[in-house]
């Protein structure tokens, strides 16, 4: 097992990869470095082995599939995971392994947000979006993480060993942080300086795409993660609009003339309202499901530690 590994999920970062693979050896110099190449079309992988990288390879495309291996292959009391673009100091790390390895913090957050991102970022709906899944997490999940889509990270064993790793693409990043928080792990925000790519270096995240992407996940997960919320909003929802409906166009003129003139929306919103106690009904058997999942899953984690103290 290492003591601490460096992972670098990398697409065609030949421009960058050589002084993020160096500014990590030279402040964590312990550290085993891994860059995980996904189908690059430059050199990023020859140049990652030449500055001193382990370098593996993952043909499935998409950054949740690398991160997946990552997971899988790698064992180490203390994992940093960094993007392969030059845009995160390599300055924070240390202080990020030590909350890990000195304060057995499970997650450990680099928030650009609260730094230098908005204005070393240049595309104007990356820092909406930002905003606006920082507000939808922390605002269904009742959290306090400052930047859920930071891809600077460090882990202890623990929550990459139990990690459930479903998305395939860049909405992974939510996909931990909420795992974080409904397994009550320890998370902790470092604020680390943000650089914007230098030139000639290109993004790969569409932002129209996968930002829909991010935003269908944070739904998913709330249904999964959270589900009488969910499903108790939908049945609101359901019977809020089968109300509307009902007093303006049936009950009032019901009232007046004693008849119901209109029977299709009478037969709609019957229907509406029993969708919204199906719906209740339902978040309330799946939430007791959930319940029982989780006392699964805490005993699970007592047999990690004891698997990985045998290590």
């Amino acid at each position: 097992m290492d003591k601490i590994a460096v992972l670098i999920p990398c697409y065609n970062e030949s421009k960058t990869i050589e002084k993020v693979v160096t500014d990590f050896k030279s402040q964590l110099p312990e550290a085993v470095i891994y860059v995980y190449d996904n189908n690059s079309t430059d050199l990023t992988a020859e140049i990652a082995k030449r500055a001193g990288a382990v370098v593996r390879y993952e043909r499935k495309q998409g950054k949740g599939n690398v991160i997946r291996r990552m997971f899988r292959e790698i064992d180490a009391e203390c994992y940093i995971m960094v993007d392969g673009d030059d845009t995160y100091p390599a300055s924070s790390a240390r202080e990020m392994v030590d909350c890990v390895l000195e304060k057995n913090v499970d997650m450990v957050v680099g928030d650009r947000l609260s730094s230098t991102y908005f204005s070393e970022n240049k595309r104007p709906f990356h820092n909406f979006g930002n905003r606006i899944v920082r507000y939808s997490i922390n605002s269904i999940f009742s959290s306090d993480i400052q930047d859920i889509m930071t891809g600077y990270r460090a882990f202890g064993y623990r929550f990459v060993k139990s990690f459930p790793v479903l998305s395939k693409g860049f909405e992974i990043e939510t996909e931990m942080t909420i795992h974080a928080i409904d397994k009550n792990m320890s998370i902790e925000n470092i604020i680390v300086e943000y650089k914007d790519r230098p030139q000639g270096s290109e993004s790969k995240l569409n932002t129209i795409s996968d930002g829909v992407k991010v935003i269908a996940t944070i739904v998913r997960l709330w249904k999964n993660y959270k589900p009488f919320s969910f499903f108790s909003s939908l049945a609101a929802l359901l019977l809020l609009i089968a109300v509307a409906f009902f007093i303006p166009l049936v009950l009032v003129p019901f009232i007046k003339t004693g008849l119901v003139v209109r029977f299709p929306t009478l037969i709609a919103c019957g229907f509406m309202l029993i969708a919204a106690l199906l719906a209740f009904f339902s978040g309330m058997i799946l939430d007791a499901i959930i319940q029982k999942e989780r006392r699964e899953y805490e005993f699970r984690l007592q047999l990690l530690e004891k698997f990985r103290n045998d290590l």
